[in-house]
């Protein structure tokens, strides 16, 4: 076909150039998963530092007043219950402890592989600080032994769960189950009164129903904390992240939801922690006696019950307090119609 007069073989100059397949591809091409990410969507906690330090602190705080406990106890029979008894408290502690260590030393990585392995790191390094300082205050029996394993244990897995991508989540997570162990032992000043305003009289069947309402306010009380801190953590970060990059992402209703089922999450994870590493010191505990053996029996579904109750009101708790920052919904009237493409 022949040209026509005046055409020029030239692209016009506002025609865009083609691009080569393989260059297109390359362009295309998302990148790598460990890349570093931007600024703005580095996963990052805020106050971490604190946290940690104050994890540790009440780590170091249960683990010294179960030793006070056992080494004040009689000997033998005394010590095992004691130490059956306040194994779970210890346990949730190394929890904590393990996932706020790690969210303060990987706050300034970025590469997902990298943080990951720096979190396990700093979990594996508060586990066994808290083994070795175990080993060397508690008396060298079977029972300092399992303490000390178990609660390096838990160390390590709380350090793999600040691994995770969401950061912020974790530190929430992590701060609500902190205020809520804490205020658990601020609690046990209040069971007594408690029972006796909830009818615990002379005959056993009525301290046992004034013991469970008990058991079920300061659950109930201890969800409710839990979920508020966790939802103020993360309404905290976000501003302070908005302050310091310009943007935060806002976390969607799944995050506040997770964060305010954490802590009760990480009670029934301390159960099955004790049920695997620790069944050797309760089965020895409820081997002493018949009484022994339905206390920690009941001692453990009332463990149970607990982390179930302050798993569902922390969750609840959370997100109803998310929902209440949402504003209306705009009305069909309101909305423009956007013009068709």
């Amino acid at each position: 076909m022949s040209k026509q007069p005046g055409s020029s073989t030239a692209a016009e100059p506002d025609q865009p150039e083609a691009v080569a397949p393989a260059e297109a591809s390359e362009q295309a091409r998302p990148a790598p998963a460990d890349e570093a990410a931007p600024a703005a969507d580095r996963p990052y906690a805020p106050g971490a530092i604190v946290l940690a330090v104050v994890a540790v602190g009440w780590l170091a705080a249960m683990l010294w007043s179960t030793q006070a406990a056992i080494t004040s106890a009689a000997a033998g029979v005394t010590a095992i219950s004691l130490s059956a008894y306040a194994l779970p408290g210890v346990i949730t502690a190394a929890l904590v402890a393990g996932a706020a260590v790690a969210l303060a030393v990987t706050n300034p990585l970025d590469r997902v592989t990298l943080r990951f392995l720096a979190a396990v790191g700093a979990g594996l390094l508060v586990g066994l600080a808290a083994a070795v300082a175990v080993n060397l205050t508690y008396a060298d029996n079977a029972t300092t032994n399992t303490i000390a394993g178990t609660t390096a244990a838990a160390a390590i897995i709380g350090g793999a769960m600040a691994g995770a991508r969401h950061a912020r989540v974790v530190g929430a997570l992590a701060s609500a189950a902190l205020a809520a162990q804490i205020f658990v032992v601020l609690f046990s000043r209040a069971r007594d009164p408690l029972s006796d305003l909830f009818g615990a009289g002379d005959t056993q069947q009525s301290m046992l129903d004034a013991a469970k309402w008990v058991s079920r306010t300061e659950s109930l009380l201890a969800g409710l904390i839990a979920g508020l801190v966790a939802f103020g953590y993360l309404a905290w970060s976000r501003r302070r992240a908005a302050r310091r990059d310009g943007f935060a992402p806002e976390l969607r209703w799944p995050a506040y939801l997770v964060a305010g089922a954490g802590p009760g999450l990480l009670l029934l994870l301390t159960e099955v922690i004790i049920r695997i590493g620790g069944h050797g010191l309760l089965d020895l505990a409820a081997a002493l006696s018949d009484a022994d053996q339905v206390a920690q029996t009941a001692l453990g579904t009332s463990r149970v019950d607990n982390g179930i109750w302050v798993l569902f009101v922390g969750a609840l708790t959370a997100l109803i307090a998310f929902g209440r920052t949402l504003g209306p919904r705009p009305l069909a009237g309101e909305v423009e119609d956007e013009p068709a493409a």
